[in-house]
């Protein structure tokens, strides 16, 4: 029997972004165990905005497990935050979202790594060149000195938790980047997201480099940073057809205010119509086009298919995955077939 470290993982009660909390647990356990075998826990919602002081317990429900790569016999548990009486906390999205696992996601995660209230690689007091020769980046003078060591050993991280991890790149601002998830069904998809995120906030604690996830932390000529969600359905890779993707594309319009309601704050600072988005309240797809509000890959359109997947390019990358991909299977599932 070994003793395995269990760091229980959940969303807190702050608004309009909510964060991330972890507590840590012993238990013994003949082998690695499996979710049914891991205990509720309650903790102190007071401390977290999930609970007044005069009553103040809250539960932990276990949901996902991961293994951690960092820990020996450890594992990392994402959990749902619940009531004493068992019902879902008003904090807890997850309970709330449709679920299909036919519905696949990939989620394109980017941020800043920061350092003393600057992207890493940014002068003292000043800016580098303009963004675009850092894209895909390669030296000293694009990617800095530990920008690469991080992203890297966050991949293998992800990897060894049995994420979907599917890669990464430096992005088009100094100290900006990327990592791309895929999952099937929204509630997976998103705890993978959320776990990811985990991970690297908790890597960039050795190096004392912060994650900034807001999507427009550097004001000015410069991009803002995204979650775009890519997306696909039983119906939409197998069968497709035009009429079916006008009739979607109708009511990712006809939604388009629920969907920028839960697509991130600050939202209005990043979808100006510059910097290949398109206007915050204004909805629009094209084929190949960045700017776009829906992408359509060249590959969907093919032989007039329109089968495959698309790219929601409006989430932003402080976005709750579980709410966005709610929201996206929400709309998908008005549209008759």
């Amino acid at each position: 029997m070994a003793k395995y470290r269990l760091d229980y993982i959940w969303l807190d009660g702050y608004t309009p972004v909510q964060n991330l909390r972890t507590k840590c647990m012993l238990r013994d356990f003949d082998e690695f165990p499996t979710l049914d075998q891991l205990p509720e826990w309650g903790f102190d919602g007071s401390s977290t905005q999930q609970a007044e002081g005069g009553d103040s317990d809250c539960v932990l429900k276990p949901v996902a497990l991961y293994p951690d790569g960092t820990r020996e016999d450890g594992i990392l548990v994402m959990c749902e935050v619940m009531l004493p009486d068992g019902s879902a906390h008003s904090s807890n999205g997850r309970a709330t979202i449709p679920d299909d696992e036919g519905t696949w996601f990939g989620f394109e995660q980017e941020y800043f790594l920061m350092q003393e209230g600057v992207p890493l690689g940014f002068p003292k007091g000043g800016y580098p060149n303009p963004q675009g020769e850092y894209y895909c980046g390669v030296g000293f003078a694009n990617v800095g000195g530990i920008s690469r060591e991080i992203t890297d050993t966050h991949l293998d991280l992800c990897l060894y938790a049995g994420i979907n991890h599917e890669g990464i790149n430096a992005e088009v601002a100094k100290g900006q980047w990327e990592f791309q998830v895929f999952a099937k069904g929204s509630k997976k998809a998103a705890d993978d997201i959320w776990v990811a995120r985990f991970l690297l906030l908790r890597l960039c604690e050795e190096f004392e480099v912060d994650v900034e996830w807001h999507c427009k932390p550097i004001t000015g000529d410069w991009n803002g940073s995204g979650m775009h969600a890519n997306f696909s359905t039983d119906h939409l890779r197998e069968v497709g057809g035009k009429e079916y993707f006008l009739k979607l594309m109708d009511a990712f319009e006809e939604f388009t205010e629920e969907h920028i309601a839960v697509y991130g704050p600050d939202n209005d600072k990043r979808l100006t119509g510059l910097h290949e988005t398109q206007s915050i309240d204004k909805f629009s797809w094209g084929v190949a086009d960045r700017g776009a509000s829906v992408r359509v890959p060249h590959g969907f359109v093919k032989d007039d298919a329109y089968r495959g997947y698309l790219e929601d390019r409006r989430p932003n990358s402080q976005g709750d995955p579980y709410k966005i991909a709610g929201r996206i299977l929400q709309t998908i599932n008005s549209v008759e077939i």
